[in-house]
């Protein structure tokens, strides 16, 4: 039999690399919450790959407890995710990814555009998500993937951040309230830079991001997470000590 894949979280998008996984004919084992990681790690020491797919909200709390023979084995696909949140647990060369699809309870998988992948397992994630029909672009650099990251949480905070003072979808955030997009765009940017520590392109992600709006002009802006996603920006702003007045006003407003 062949080495299975250990996936710690079987929530929605857990699922999805699941069903990847098996019609590849790769065995899976589920760790969901409350399950013991080492007692697992000691089962399964040499799994092919170990899926980190718990929520952004338990992400610390969870990698914390990650047995060391499993850190060199991870693939990670979290939003607001970059290096140094891998980095601070000694995790080497993992296989993080931007992913741009969802999965709601009780609906199948909604493409938004390519996920974005790199590292020494992204070809497994690519050939697991190709037999979904799920588009999926192999990096070259570690360049590349801090600027898709970045990317990616450029569009999750801004649409969230945003959607909890306009409501609506991506496509009407941008016809209609397209100044407060790029405002709120620019201070999660200062964040951004100052999180990953060095200047990023924001010409080329600013394109990006009105391309991400349009690809999926239905797609909510305000999810279950805005409000948390809201706190943890300014947080992150303050302890940089940077002035993000617009998303002070959208928290001001939205208690």
């Amino acid at each position: 039999m062949r080495k299975p894949i250990v996936i710690i979280g079987l929530g929605e998008m857990g699922s999805v690399f699941a069903r990847g996984f098996l019609r590849l004919g790769i065995p899976v084992v589920p760790v969901i919450r409350g399950m013991d990681l080492q007692m697992v790690s000691g089962d399964i020491p040499e799994p092919l790959m170990v899926l980190f797919a718990v929520a952004e909200k338990d992400f610390h709390s969870a990698m914390g407890l990650m047995p060391e023979v499993w850190k060199g084995k991870l693939a990670l696909l979290q939003n607001e995710l970059l290096p140094l949140d891998w980095q601070k647990y000694q995790v080497q060369n993992p296989t993080p990814m931007a992913v741009w699809f969802e999965k709601k309870k009780g609906q199948d998988v909604k493409v938004l555009l390519p996920t974005q992948v790199y590292g020494p397992r992204a070809q497994l994630i690519k050939d697991a998500l190709a037999t979904l029909d799920i588009p999926v672009n192999v990096l070259v650099s570690s360049e590349e993937l801090e600027f898709e990251l970045v990317n990616k949480n450029l569009f999750v905070f801004t649409i969230n951040i945003a959607g909890l003072q306009v409501g609506g979808t991506t496509g009407e955030l941008w016809i209609q309230n397209q100044d407060l997009a790029l405002q709120v765009a620019d201070e999660v940017l200062d964040i951004q830079e100052w999180l990953v520590r060095k200047k990023m392109p924001r010409s080329r992600l600013m394109e990006r991001f009105a391309a991400a709006l349009q690809s999926d002009p239905d797609h909510i802006c305000r999810g279950r997470a805005a409000p948390d996603r809201l706190v943890r920006a300014i947080t992150h702003a303050e302890a940089a000590g940077l002035k993000v007045p617009v998303l002070q006003h959208i928290k001001k407003n939205s208690t």
